[in-house]
């Protein structure tokens, strides 16, 4: 499989939480122990600060302290997290890494790249997060403030300095990945520095249609959102869906939301229709997907979109925006539609009312995430990492 196995210290910005990162990065290590690669995953966690040797593969797990504060609702930064240093570098002198690979400009990215440097060893990283645009849809209580020419203007300057500060940050990496070419283009445009492609795969065992567990006298139709309930995430999109379907005369449907986030108590007072499941893992989140009927992702900023491509092994079809990675994964009018936010509901009711086109489009859905596997996705990370060695 690999030409040359280099050793590999990864250094994850999240890995517990429920999010993309954390996501890749609990198959990152699957995958090296299933390969029984040499690898080293240093992370913030809660376990004991003792390093933890399991073949090849070694975990280091370190606690956030009383000066971290919360990004997200599980998530957090560590503003001493470098009171680790000594005991990380002792790890390391030992593992004796070929690379370093980071996530993204954490504390523990931070932190990585800061000690690949000192041991002069080869930089890579991994884009995961928009986090120019998070920025830009975050600052949207202060842009209302503004009048509307300026408030755009000044939403589109937050946006760019937060992605000049970014790709000044990826550019201490010597090679760089990310999970659509469009992301590729743009990063190798402002770092000078070659991207690879890492895009996502899918546990098509564990997502798949015969975990539907619908009660047979249930016909309505659900419309299914899995992911952080935050700006971001273009939610408020969902409220709108539901009145211009009501608006349509249509009655035969409810949302099933799963996720958490700082807008579930706005969705909660605008989605009668809505049952919140809160975060759901394994076969909870497997069966969930199974029992929805349509996927509504209205999200612009996700680089990939694991939970669509989740959605389309549970046999589901997927309505997302024209932005980020979703569209890469949805061919439009076969496994999905891809559509502007005014044309969710439309979409929605076309797809629902043709019952021999959904059952077709939801066949076609499980035979492309059928196609993606972590396995491919990893060992092309393999292979870009041999490109950093020595010959």
């Amino acid at each position: 499989m690999i030409a040359r196995t280099p050793r590999v210290a990864y250094f994850p910005d999240s890995f517990h939480e429920v999010n993309g990162v954390a996501h890749t990065s609990r198959h990152f290590e699957a995958f090296a122990r299933r390969q029984n690669l040499p690898f080293l995953c240093v992370r913030a966690g809660t376990r004991s600060q003792a390093v933890i040797e399991d073949g090849n593969v070694w975990t280091l797990e370190l606690p956030r302290g009383l000066l971290s504060f919360a990004l997200e609702k599980d998530l957090r930064f560590d503003l001493a997290f470098l009171r680790h240093i000594p005991l990380i570098g002792e790890v390391l002198e030992r593992f004796k890494p070929d690379l370093i690979h980071i996530t993204g400009p954490s504390e523990v990215g931070m932190l990585g790249a800061g000690l690949a440097h000192h041991m002069g060893l080869p930089l890579a990283a991994s884009w995961h997060t928009n986090v120019h645009e998070y920025l830009a849809r975050r600052s949207g209580w202060l842009l209302k403030l503004l009048p509307e020419q300026q408030s755009a203007a000044t939403g589109q300057k937050i946006q760019d300095l937060t992605m000049a500060v970014a790709a000044k940050f990826y550019s201490m990496a010597r090679i760089l990945f990310a999970p659509n070419p469009e992301l590729c283009a743009l990063l190798e445009q402002t770092t000078g520095r070659e991207c690879h492609l890492m895009p996502r795969g899918v546990d098509a065992e564990l997502f798949h249609p015969t975990k539907r567990k619908r009660n047979p006298a249930d016909h309505e139709l659900i419309l299914g959102f899995v992911g952080r309930l935050s700006v971001e995430k273009n939610v408020a999109l969902l409220a709108q869906v539901q009145q211009e379907l009501e608006r349509m005369g249509q009655a035969n449907f409810r949302f099933l939301i799963v996720g958490h986030g700082a807008e579930e108590s706005w969705l909660r007072e605008r989605l009668p229709r809505a049952e919140f499941a809160g975060v759901l893992r394994g076969e909870e989140l497997a069966e969930a997907y199974a029992n929805m009927d349509l996927f509504v992702f209205p999200s612009h900023t996700d680089t990939f979109g694991n939970v669509v491509l989740e959605a389309l092994a549970s046999g589901v079809p997927a309505i997302v925006t024209p932005d980020g990675g979703p569209p890469t994964i949805v061919h439009d009018g076969e496994t999905g539609r891809i559509v502007c936010d005014e044309e969710f509901a439309a979409a929605a009711a076309r797809v629902l009312a043709d019952p021999e086109k959904h059952a077709r489009m939801r066949r076609a859905a499980r035979n492309y995430a059928l196609t993606a596997s972590w396995d491919s996705v990893f060992e092309g990370v393999y292979a870009a990492y041999v490109t950093m060695l020595p010959q």
